[in-house]
Parts: C-alpha cells; structure tokens; sequence
C-alpha cells in the first residue's frame, strides 16, 4: 500500500513514516523541508501544500493520505492568524479536493484535542475547521477518513516549542527549574514513539471513518513532572512556579466542550409574510419578465 505522509520532515510525521515503513508500507514524504531521519526506502518530495499542482502529482500515486503538515505552534499561530488559515484549512481542503478526484482509500487527519477546548486560539480553530471540511467531503463525496486528536507529545525530534522540550532546554540554560504557568497545570503525556506506533495502524477498517483521541493512559500533574525532572538532573534547589496566565493553553486536558448558545432575539413587531412573499413573487416575475 501506498502512503503520503505530508509534514513526514518533522516531529510526528517523521516517527509516522517509520513505523509505516517498519511495517511494510511504500512512504513518500511531502514536506518543504529535507528529513535528516530519511529512511533510504522512503521517497522524499520537497513542495508546499499551497502549491496544487506540485500537490496533485504527488497525492494521484498514493493509496491513503496522513496529513500531519500544518503551523502547529500554538503562540506562533495567535501571531499568524491568516497564514494559519492557509495553511490548516486551505490546504487540507486542497489534499481533499485531490483525494475525492483520485479516490483515495482513507484520509488521516492529525488534529489536536485542543477542538474541544476554549483554549488554544486561532490553533484551535483551524483544526476544528479542517476537522469539519473532512466530516462534510465524507458526507458529500464518500471520502473514508480517520480524525486523529493528539494530546501531549513529547520525545526525540521535537523543536524547543514542544512543552517538555522547552522545559529541558530552560532548566538547563539557567541551571535551575522555573515554571510559567498555573502549578495545577495536568497533562495526560504521551510518547511521540507510541503515538506513531497507534497511527501507523490507524488503517485498519475499524478506523474507518472514526474521531480517535491519543494521549497518555493518566493526568500527570506538572509538579510531579517538574519533581522528576529535577532529580533526573541533579537540581536540589526549589522548583520555582511563576504562575501566570499563558494565552490560548488549556490547564487540565479538555475531554468535553460546552458551546455558547445563541440567544433568540424576538422582534415585537415583524412584516407579514403572505404580503412579504407577494412582494418576493413580484420582484421574481419582474426579473424573469413573466407576468
């Protein structure tokens, strides 16, 4: 089987690839940028998703479609609103505009558990976007997918904007453990290696056409994880929590979503609708130039 990995240069999509790889699968990586963990039975293309063209003659030879490219940093999204569009709406609805024409057997969304929050800014809302356009082309056109929600990542090849990541590189610049953030913060943590491993058999017909939350088997609370980084590196020093809001994150992992319902506003007094709709019918008669 055939398999398109777009964003297969970076964190998950990297580790996807392989264990697609490990498993048998024919890989090409779509990505703007070289994989330095390129696997020599991997096909590497470099291109854009805004590109179409480019696009198509990539995704017309593949059999399933893992869509992982995106702007996934949620700061660098609240700073980039419109790029953040074109990029994780505008391009999933161009991958799926090439799967309807050229029959793609299943489309694997990465999203982010952050859709059922109020946290996570314009982050957020791309993801629900996309996640939206999918269920409709599946509604419309009969395009089989599978949505995947990923909680926490952490592990090899992440940038310093992954969380855990970033909390390492700080401690160790600065030789001591500051937090910025709520000290009640909990985050249900999970290896980007397990997480890969699930999604490569996310191509299974029990997938198909599924909403899929992956995160870690328990809430760990960012004391406990701060407490166990500190003896993994040797800090005997007070863990320093500089509590603060941090925009667009969400303090406990959000599971559920309640919407803002809309309040009906009733018009005490309303034009009558029979003589609303001779008045429709006219205007009609008079464009069309029947009598």
């Amino acid at each position: 089987m055939r398999c398109l990995v777009t964003g297969g240069s970076g964190f998950l999509g990297s580790h996807v690839a392989d264990m697609l790889t490990a498993k048998g699968y024919k890989v090409t990586i779509f990505d703007k940028k070289r994989s330095p963990w390129l696997k020599k039975n991997q096909k590497f293309i470099r291109g854009n998703l805004l590109n179409y063209k480019k696009l198509e003659r990539v995704v017309k030879n593949q059999d399933v479609v893992f869509h992982f490219a995106a702007l996934s940093d949620l700061n660098e999204a609240l700073m980039k609103p419109l790029e953040t569009v074109k990029l994780n709406i505008l391009g999933t609805i161009f991958l799926l505009e090439l799967s309807k024409k050229y029959k793609i057997n299943r489309f694997i969304y990465a999203s982010s558990i952050y859709v059922n929050s109020h946290q996570g800014g314009f982050y957020r809302s791309s993801k629900k976007a996309a996640e939206d356009y999918i269920e409709e082309y599946h509604q419309r056109y009969k395009i089989n997918y599978t949505i995947l929600r990923y909680g926490s990542l952490f592990g090899e090849r992440s940038d310093f904007n992954n969380g855990l990541k970033k909390i390492i590189k700080n401690s160790l610049e600065a030789k001591k453990i500051v937090y910025f953030g709520n000290s009640k913060t909990e985050r249900e943590y999970i290896h980007v290696k397990d997480a890969a491993n699930v999604t490569a058999d996310i191509i299974k017909k029990k997938f198909k056409n599924k909403h899929i939350i992956l995160s870690g088997s328990k809430s760990i609370k960012i004391k406990s994880v701060l407490s166990t980084l500190s003896k993994v590196l040797g800090y005997k020093g007070k863990i320093i929590f500089k509590n603060k809001k941090i925009l667009g994150h969400y303090i406990k992992t959000p599971y559920t979503y309640k919407p803002k319902y809309g309040k009906k506003l009733s018009l005490k007094k309303n034009l009558n609708f029979t003589k609303s709709l001779i008045s429709l019918v006219n205007e009609v008669k008079k464009e069309l130039r029947v009598k």
